[in-house]
């Protein structure tokens, strides 16, 4: 026992496994080596190693009583599809310490699926000149037009809206109706109503058409965009990165507008947004494009973002492919038009959607590998990253994270359990993750805080704890505009990668700030930032960022 005392703690914990296994008349296990075994475990996790003040441990401990109650109880929401679960997270202590909890950003959002449809409906709809339509797969459309709009294939005449809504004793329910054509989200029961990912997805894209003519114009488009960054805001999110089609919009006389008008005016409402709220840090647009596209579709596509980087660099962070991935063509078809940046020296920042599959061995399923070979900033889902170990190793080691979006994930019919989400295995081991919400409009929820409750008592199960929250949302600012911006303090076992032409700060150590300060080469949402650090302020991104009733509340 002397020689296995003399090995540092990682090995002597191996060692006096080994001894064990081989020594079949040895005495039962000590349990201090037990105890040990299942405190260096549990350090393994996100957020293992963060420490916890006195105070966080008092909250830490109460949190754990509330996972225990919620684990143990018959109607556990992970388990549940999250239409049938969201009432029950509703009512959960924890979702509401989470709502109260600064989050940090959240990388992976859409853009046409940030609002909640209730009020694209009772705004946008109640404008005047709004026509509305109804195509042959009972969905809908829409469009403003100061005159009688032209016909649209397959869809019956077009009706005004305000004469239509006059005529009508209650509108609730016609509202409500078309709400439903926005959305997913349902309270019929989700397995009967979407039994299989085709019909799932089919819905999901026919939802998107019904509320593409509101979006796309342009006076709801800028108010749609100001609303999507207030709730996200008011659900404690500093920051967003935006994956945005750009599209054409268009005015009530018809003309229309380009996809330099479309980013110019998310650069001006996020910094309207931002004056509005000092709190804010910002936002930032990745350029994204239906990955059903043919090869020279995309490489004049890859051309406007290289230009639209060049022109827009404070708003613009890079380049992705959106749309289901196992019926579109996978990143590999393309990998021309996406040489070109590297051929060309210009710098067009990648964050790829890959591994958003449960196929294994098909062509797509390939995308986690060439997305790292196309040096992805990010990956978007990686629900299949536990299938390709050498995809998980690199990813760590190049401290890729990959942007999880649980609900989207059960929704879309890739897991049932979120108890069973690949994640929980990345989790367990720190694996550079974030958490997003992906199409919250789509799926009833709203914000960040109905995923981060998913994902901490779903993925992280009853040992994930307040390091746990706070680390994830440590992850979501040090991984945004496209690298290791900034250093945690937490001790890191890998090394990341940082965008060409960036160097590393020096951390700082102060137990009470968590970031080193970003460099001044960093997107001016990072300045925003490095401005609150040097003036004094913590930077705090815990649950306990909470007044003294609001934390007596939690630990009573």
């Amino acid at each position: 026992m002397v020689a296995v005392s003399l090995l540092r703690p990682p090995a002597a914990a191996a060692a006096w496994l080994l001894l064990c296994c081989l020594g079949g008349g040895m005495a039962a296990p000590d349990p201090r080596q037990r105890d040990d075994l299942i405190r260096r475990e549990a350090s393994k996790q996100t957020g293992g190693r963060l420490p916890l003040t006195a105070a966080e441990q008092r909250l830490d401990a109460a949190l754990l009583k509330m996972k225990q109650n919620e684990t143990w109880r018959a109607d556990f929401p992970p388990a549940m599809h999250f239409f049938r679960a969201r009432p029950l997270i509703r009512t959960s202590p924890i979702f509401h310490l989470l709502q109260k909890m600064p989050k940090g950003g959240a990388l992976h959002v859409h853009d046409f699926s940030m609002v909640d449809v209730e009020w694209l409906v009772k705004n946008a709809t109640y404008r005047p000149h709004c026509y509305m339509c109804l195509t042959d797969k009972r969905s809908i459309r829409f469009v403003f037009s100061s005159r009688w709009p032209k016909a649209l294939p397959r869809c019956s005449p077009w009706t005004l809206l305000e004469n239509l809504r006059a005529k009508m004793v209650n509108t609730t329910d016609f509202d409500d109706s078309i709400m439903g054509n926005m959305t997913l989200f349902s309270d019929q029961d989700p397995e009967v109503l979407y039994p299989s990912q085709d019909v799932v997805w089919e819905r999901f894209e026919q939802a998107f058409a019904a509320l593409w003519g509101l979006v796309t114009y342009a006076p709801v488009f800028r108010d749609y965009y100001y609303q999507g960054l207030t709730q996200f805001y008011t659900d404690n999110v500093m920051y967003l990165e935006l994956r945005a089609l750009l599209p054409q919009t268009y005015e009530l006389d018809g003309s229309t507008h380009d996809t330099a008008w479309t980013l110019k005016t998310y650069q001006e409402v996020t910094k309207q947004f931002t004056e509005d709220h000092p709190g804010f840090f910002g936002a930032r647009i990745i350029f994204t494009i239906q990955r059903r596209v043919n090869a020279s579709v995309m490489a004049s596509t890859v051309e406007e973002a290289m230009k639209l980087q060049s022109d827009f660099p404070e708003v613009m962070a890079g380049f992705d492919m959106v749309g289901r991935e196992d019926k579109g063509r996978p990143l590999w078809y393309f990998r021309d038009a996406l040489s070109l940046p590297a051929e060309r020296g210009v710098t067009l920042p990648f964050f790829f959607h890959a591994g958003e599959t449960d196929l294994e061995g098909t062509e797509v399923d390939q995308n986690l590998l060439d997305a790292l070979l196309f040096n992805t900033s990010r990956i978007g889902h990686g629900f299949a990253l536990g299938r390709h170990p050498l995809a998980k190793e690199l990813s760590r080691k190049r401290g890729v994270a990959v942007e999880v979006c649980p609900i989207s994930n059960q929704v879309l019919k890739l897991v049932n359990d979120m108890r069973n989400h690949p994640a929980a295995a990345l989790m367990s081991e720190n694996h550079p993750l974030v958490i997003s919400s992906d199409d919250p409009a789509m799926f009833g929820a709203s914000g960040l805080s109905y995923d981060f409750y998913e994902a901490f008592v779903g993925f992280g199960g009853v040992r994930s704890n307040l390091g746990t929250l706070k680390k994830l949302a440590m992850n979501s600012i040090s991984r945004l505009c496209g690298g290791a911006l900034l250093s945690p303090l937490e001790p890191q076992t890998g090394t990341g990668t940082l965008p060409s032409g960036g160097s590393a700060p020096p951390p700082v150590r102060s137990p009470r700030r968590w970031f080193a300060v970003p460099t001044s080469s960093c997107c001016p949402c990072l300045q925003h930032l490095s401005s609150i650090l040097k003036s004094g302020n913590e930077c705090c991104f815990s649950p306990l960022h909470l007044d003294a009733l609001e934390l007596q509340s939690f630990v009573v």
